[in-house]
């Protein structure tokens, strides 16, 4: 697949391959800024074709990524309907299974792939493709290390653990058996995650939908064939998450090399990928950070289904949580999304020495945002009497649901603007300052709201989303401070010396961003002293 204009390279101009031209791609931002330049007279272009022309980028990459959000959304859901079908002991037992392989595994997986995003962005703006190769290499190779220590620590030792949590004895030995046969999903998941990255640094989606497609319409047979024909149990469950996804790595595999997407930026497996301090010592540097943000906010949930169990209604109190925790969940994917393709389109920008551009980009995905939180928050209101009857008949549950549900509206009102600053801060390799916000504003600002209002102000149930609004108020606030602060040709200076690391001229960009942080908490320090 071609998404940049033809090099001189000679070897860039192969043959076309003939099976190519069966694959779907997506229009790629350069293709499409050549377009508009057409149109505009090159001279001509005015601010407001700029920021169109960069919203039909953003759009091509993050619309792309809902449908593919979507279809691993149902892929769980059809999960959770098998297991329902297996009876209440299944359910749960599978159901813990799930939530624990998502603190402990998926969480810190997908928080460490994220560090490779900024890399991959910056390096194929700046026309570095072979960096983006080589990164997706050391990101599969950091993954998978991960996963022996979570297997070895975690998964393979759930049984005690979830007892010393004094959690029954059957539906751990059920939980057990789920997470027993979803070890080979952590392998899995090292290849899924950096493949995703990889594509969509380059503005490669639609493949990823259409593979993700594909994929999920397999999941109901494999499903059936392993539940109800086979008669595993909650066994066939987890193995057909894990076929599912073993399904989708090597169609993704087979459409990177059927198209020639390779060509450019992958340079075979080498032992450049085990070379070069700096350059681990960067990814670390951005992974790390990136794994803390991305389970600070996974937890936060768990912790709120452990404090519901304290409330005065324990039993509605959880099983509410859970139905709104799913519907977050659905929510979650519009932003998230934006924040993938705001994140690439920044960091393609930055990396191609387009700072202005770059913050185009970022102000665009933030319109963007907005329009989405408010689609969020009239989405929330406007089905708040039905939503709940959809997962159950209880009458309590139903009162807690619609009670709570136009709170999490206005909590997406800031959730969609910060997730969009969060995929600025990846796209500019700014993980660490999303972190700490995170930290400050859930945990600092959101829980201890929540404790009080949950459990001494009366709020009870309520309380607790109360707080999560306390929490992504502060955060949106912090967040859009950070975007307004940010110095984007400095951060164009900042790229350059990222993709030039393999080179030995990186710079200790830790340093650069630590200095950026206190410069940071000293303007807030002295906003304060003159309030």
């Amino acid at each position: 697949m071609r998404q940049l204009s033809p090099t001189s390279n000679p070897k860039v101009q192969d043959e076309p391959n003939m099976l190519a031209t069966l694959i779907p791609k997506s229009p790629t931002c350069q293709q499409q800024q050549q377009m508009q330049n057409h149109h505009n007279n090159n001279n001509n272009t005015t601010h407001l074709s700029l920021s169109l022309n960069e919203a039909k980028c953003i759009a091509n990459i993050s619309f792309s990524m809902v449908l593919t959000g979507l279809l691993l959304y149902s892929r769980s859901m059809i999960s959770m309907l098998f297991l329902g079908h297996l009876g209440e002991l299944a359910l749960a037992g599978g159901s813990l299974a799930i939530g624990f392989a998502n603190i402990t595994g998926y969480s810190v997986l997908s928080g460490l792939a994220m560090g490779m995003e900024p890399i991959c962005g910056q390096a194929f703006g700046a026309r570095r493709f072979k960096l983006l190769g080589l990164t997706m290499q050391r990101t599969v190779l950091l993954l998978l290390v991960t996963s022996c220590l979570i297997s070895l620590f975690f998964w393979l030792n759930m049984r005690k653990i979830l007892l010393l949590c004094g959690q029954e004895e059957d539906i751990a030995n059920e939980a057990e058996l789920y997470i027993l046969y979803s070890l080979p999903d952590l392998v899995l998941q090292s290849l899924l995650h950096p493949l995703r990255i990889y594509l969509r640094s380059q503005s490669i989606t639609l493949p990823l939908t259409c593979c993700a497609a594909v994929s999920i319409l397999l999941h109901v047979p494999i499903n059936y064939l392993f539940v109800s024909i086979l008669k595993l149990g909650i066994k066939g469950v987890a193995l057909s998450a894990v076929v599912t996804n073993l399904n989708l790595v090597w169609l993704l595999i087979v459409y990177v090399v059927v198209s020639g997407t390779h060509k450019k930026t992958w340079p075979g497996i080498s032992r450049e990928c085990f070379q070069g301090w700096n350059s681990w010592k960067t990814l670390m540097n951005l992974a790390i950070p990136s794994c803390v943000s991305v389970c600070l906010e996974w937890w936060w949930y768990e912790i709120m289904i452990l404090l519901c169990g304290l409330l005065v209604n324990p039993h509605a109190s959880v099983a509410s949580m859970g139905v709104l925790i799913q519907t977050t969940a659905l929510i979650y994917i519009f932003p998230s999304s934006l924040s993938f393709g705001v994140s690439t389109r920044v960091g393609n920008e930055l990396g191609a020495g387009n700072p202005r551009r770059a913050k185009l980009a970022a102000m665009v995905g933030l319109c963007f945002s907005f329009v989405f939180g408010l689609s969020a928050l009239a989405f929330a209101v406007s089905v708040r009497n039905v939503w709940a009857s959809m997962f159950t008949l209880d009458g309590q549950i139903i009162a807690l649901t619609s009670a709570v549900l136009p709170i999490i509206g206005l909590c997406e009102l800031g959730n969609c603007p910060q997730t969009t600053v969060c995929g600025v801060l990846r796209g500019t390799a700014r993980p660490k300052l999303g972190a700490n916000i995170n930290l400050g504003c859930f945990y600092l600002v959101g829980m201890p709201v929540a404790v009080w209002l949950g459990f001494f102000a009366g709020f009870d149930f309520k309380g607790l989303w109360l707080g999560m609004l306390a929490a992504q108020g502060s955060c949106m606030m912090t967040m859009m401070f950070v975007l307004a602060r940010t110095n984007w040709e400095g951060q164009a200076l900042r790229a350059k010396e990222l993709t030039d690391s393999d080179s030995g001229e990186e710079k200790n960009l830790m340093e650069e961003e630590e200095q950026e942080e206190e410069g940071f908490l000293g303007s807030c320090a002295t906003k304060e002293g003159s309030v």
